[in-house]
């Protein structure tokens, strides 16, 4: 055991180790919610023990421990699960695809879009709800509701684990993609306090989108997001200095950057498009950041090719946080005015969304309004909790 920890480290260790437990033991129970309630059994154990008694040096073996005491207790209730729980032993035997499974089996027609995301992000992925909650721009009450009908949903209807085959698996993947690029931008940026990013995330989900690639190769949007998964990670050594610090694109050195991997990268895109000729939107943003890659400088880019990118995106997939990622091409295409005027009929939506105040404050100040630039950063301090943000706009504020 190793004592003295935060709870921070306490949360990241739970978190990178019940989505593994969770679907091994789906897998090898074949029952969605008595899972679940063992990984949650042992991960509330955990969470009030190891605060005293220090994390395990097998925190994984631990935890699966606790699940199998549990899962036995309940056995004496419930003696149909005997046999099969007598079997588990840990390490679980090697199934690469296991929580591939699971996301197919969380993401069934028969759940609601919003429902499957949040399910998977909650079992497989082991994000808080407050992590799914301020992800989806809704309440943390709303998305623990959309949980637990989901999972009693799951067990009414008898919905398989299993991952989908013939001509329902291509119908089925657009869910899949919407959950592993939403576990991306979890890493890529996460929403808590715990941490500036999340690399194991961002790690999980390119294995997942890799996996998908292998699973359904003649789907350009999988290659799209995987494609962009890895042009972001290409990136990832230039986005925060020394100190931890976020160093925006504009100042980033690009001499950091893998350029072989951003190769790699587009050329995977590349053949997606050309092979298919059927454009969609994890392909149009995967495209997007290629050109932010491909600049020398910040200087070189070409602006007006990734507004006519966002122009497709928005036709494709129309959303107020693209608008507002769109803003910020206008700017450098039309000017500062043009792009705060595409903003003025977002506030409403966006009230609750960090970057949109922060985009709209850089616009303000560079139009010389600067109390209503102050205002607009201290809007968005109050609504991030992610450290490197924080100290970022803290810095604007002149707080540091």
């Amino acid at each position: 055991m190793t004592g003295g920890v935060s709870q921070e480290v306490l949360a990241r260790v739970v978190r990178e180790h019940a989505g593994r437990l969770a679907a091994s033991l789906v897998s090898l129970l074949g029952d969605f919610s008595a899972a679940e309630d063992l990984v949650q059994d042992a991960v509330e154990t955990a969470l009030r023990r190891w605060p005293a008694e220090g994390v395990p040096e097998r925190p994984d073996a631990w935890l699966f421990t606790v699940a199998r005491r549990r899962g036995l207790d309940v056995l004496r209730r419930e003696s149909n699960y005997r046999a099969k729980l007598a079997r588990l032993t840990w390490p679980a035997p090697a199934a690469p695809d296991d929580r591939l499974r699971l996301i197919f089996t969380c993401c069934h027609p028969a759940l609601s879009r919003a429902a499957q995301i949040a399910l998977t992000l909650r079992v497989v992925c082991g994000l808080s709800t407050a992590q799914i909650a301020a992800a989806f721009l809704v309440p943390e009450s709303t998305v623990a509701q959309r949980i637990t009908r989901a999972k009693r949903k799951i067990g009414e209807a008898g919905i398989p684990y299993r991952i989908p085959a013939g001509e329902e698996l291509p119908r089925r993947v657009g869910e899949v993609l919407a959950v592993i690029y939403l576990l991306f931008n979890e890493g890529y940026l996460s929403s808590t306090a715990e941490r500036a990013q999340a690399r194991d995330l961002v790690d999980d989900a390119e294995w997942l989108a890799a996996l998908l690639a292998n699973l359904v190769p003649r789907e350009p949007e999988v290659a799209g997001l995987l494609a962009l998964i890895r042009l972001h990670r290409a990136r990832g050594a230039a986005r925060f200095d020394a100190q931890g610090h976020l160093v925006l694109l504009a100042d980033q050195d690009r001499g950091l950057w893998d350029r072989q991997a951003i190769e790699q990268a587009t050329a995977l895109l590349t053949r997606a498009a050309r092979g298919h000729r059927r454009p969609g939107p994890y392909q149009l943003q995967a495209a997007i950041v290629a050109c932010h890659a491909e600049a020398a400088t910040f200087a070189e880019t070409d602006w007006a090719q990734i507004l006519v990118l966002y122009d497709m995106l928005l036709h494709l997939a129309p959303s107020p946080v693209t608008r507002l990622h769109r803003a910020v091409a206008l700017r450098h295409v039309k000017g500062p005015e043009a792009a705060l005027a595409e903003l003025a009929d977002l506030g409403e939506v966006l009230e609750r969304y960090p970057l949109f105040h922060a985009t709209r404050a850089e616009l303000l100040r560079e139009l010389g309004r600067r109390e209503q630039a102050r205002r607009a950063d201290e809007r968005a301090l109050e609504l991030t909790a992610n450290p490197a943000q924080q100290a970022l706009l803290e810095q604007r504020l002149g707080w540091d």
